[in-house]
C-alpha cells in the first residue's frame, strides 16, 4: 500500500501563489508516476500535472501550462505543486494521485492510490 498526504492548500487572492505538497509513504518503491488533480463543486475530476519518479518527464493541462510547475525530491518521497498567478476558476479540492504505470495518464482512472485532497480557493 501507498499513503499519500497532501498539504498547503489554503485561500488566496487572484495574482497570488500557493505550493502543494504530497507526502508518499509505505510501498513508494512500486510506483512510478504522480499526479495531481482537481475537482471543483459539480464537476468531475481533472487533470492537472504529472511527473515521473525518474528522469522527472512532466505533463501539465493546457488550463495551468506556464503558470503550474510539478517537480518531486525524491530523497523525500515528495511531489510540489507550485501554483502561480492564481484565478478564481483554480479554485477545487487538489488531490494527489499515484501509479504503478510508465504512462502519465491524464484521466483518474488508471491512478491507484490517492491522497484525501486539499482545499485551494483564490477569491476575485
Amino acid at each position: 500500500q501507498v499513503q499519500l498526504v497532501e498539504s498547503g492548500g489554503g485561500l488566496v487572492q487572484a495574482g497570488d501563489s500557493l505550493r502543494l505538497s504530497c507526502a508518499a509513504s509505505g510501498r513508494t518503491a512500486g510506483t512510478i508516476t504522480m499526479a495531481w488533480f482537481r475537482q471543483a463543486p459539480g464537476k468531475e475530476r481533472e487533470f492537472v500535472a504529472g511527473i515521473r519518479w525518474s528522469g522527472g518527464s512532466t505533463k501539465y493541462a493546457d488550463s495551468v501550462k506556464g503558470r503550474f510547475t510539478i517537480s518531486r525530491d525524491n530523497a523525500k518521497s515528495t511531489v510540489y505543486l507550485q501554483m502561480n498567478s492564481l484565478k478564481p476558476e483554480d479554485t477545487a479540492v487538489y488531490y494527489c494521485a499515484a501509479d504503478v504505470s510508465f504512462l502519465i495518464a491524464t484521466v483518474p482512472a488508471p491512478y491507484n492510490y490517492w491522497g484525501q485532497g486539499t482545499q485551494v480557493t483564490v477569491s476575485s
